[in-house]
């Protein structure tokens, strides 16, 4: 009897399973295209409105996405990009960011840093190269925006100098030194030293402030002074001081410190 009923009851279990195996078959074919990742559809859709509408349609997060597709291609990179945004503060301080604290982000691989600084030195290059064009003097928001570019949202002071021709057009840009988050040593004979060998008849002084305030200390005007007085003598000029922080830029000249 025993063996009877099994039999019995194997038939109506072979007869279910066949049933559940059609069913579950017909499941698999209908499941690819929604297994696929969201992420596939928001990459191609947010690369689309980039492409229509420039920089202006998407948002800061959206634009650290777009950077960071090429870098690591099987994820959502809302969550990431908007972290980045939290711990640094803005789409410009994640970009210049110091690689070894962008390192820190979890998630973030060397490859996605690299994105992020070869965009850094794009910009750098396409303000540097718009500063390059024409006379510095008639320029003056481009040279504004490179040494924001360059030197606003780093995490140490650093002194360079922009030196002129006659013309006022770029010769060089040099960084002279660079020191601690709030001082950096400047020597103003090796800066006007410098100025000589390069033929430059003229230079602008420019430092970061890394706390963010560009407003200018008693030592940076003495310093600014210390080399009006060492490069006058020789036919230098010193058209200006400017310095930039996170939250704008000072001209000593615009200040009459100088």
């Amino acid at each position: 009897m025993i063996s009877g009923s099994t039999m019995s009851d194997s038939k109506k279990l072979d007869g279910n399973g066949k049933n559940a195996q059609t069913a579950a078959g017909a499941a698999a074919e209908a499941a690819p295209d929604d297994a696929a990742p969201h992420y596939l559809g928001h990459r191609q859709r947010l690369r689309q409105r980039f492409l229509a509408g420039g920089s202006n349609a998407v948002s800061d997060y959206e634009m650290l996405e777009l950077i960071l597709f090429r870098a690591i291609p099987q994820r959502d990179l809302k969550p990431l990009a908007k972290k980045l945004l939290a711990t640094f503060g803005s789409f410009n301080e994640v970009i210049s960011a110091p690689i070894e604290r962008l390192k820190e982000v979890k998630g973030l691989g060397e490859a996605a840093v690299a994105e992020l600084k070869i965009v850094q030195a794009a910009a750098q290059r396409l303000t540097r190269g718009e500063v390059k064009q024409r006379s510095v003097l008639s320029s003056w928001s481009n040279v504004l925006d490179y040494c924001r570019s360059s030197m606003a949202f780093a995490d140490k002071e650093q002194f360079r100098v922009l030196f002129l021709d006659k013309r006022n057009q770029l010769i060089a840009d040099e960084v002279q030194q660079t020191g601690t988050v709030d001082h950096t040593p400047v020597y103003p004979r090796e800066v006007v030293k410098r100025a000589l060998e390069l033929s430059a008849t003229a230079v602008i002084l420019v430092h970061n402030h890394p706390s963010g305030d560009p407003t200018p200390s008693r030592a940076d005007i003495q310093m600014t002074q210390a080399i009006i007085e060492v490069a006058k003598p020789l036919g230098i000029s010193v058209h200006d001081h400017l310095i930039v922080g996170k939250h704008g830029h000072a001209s000593l000249k615009g200040l009459k410190l100088m």
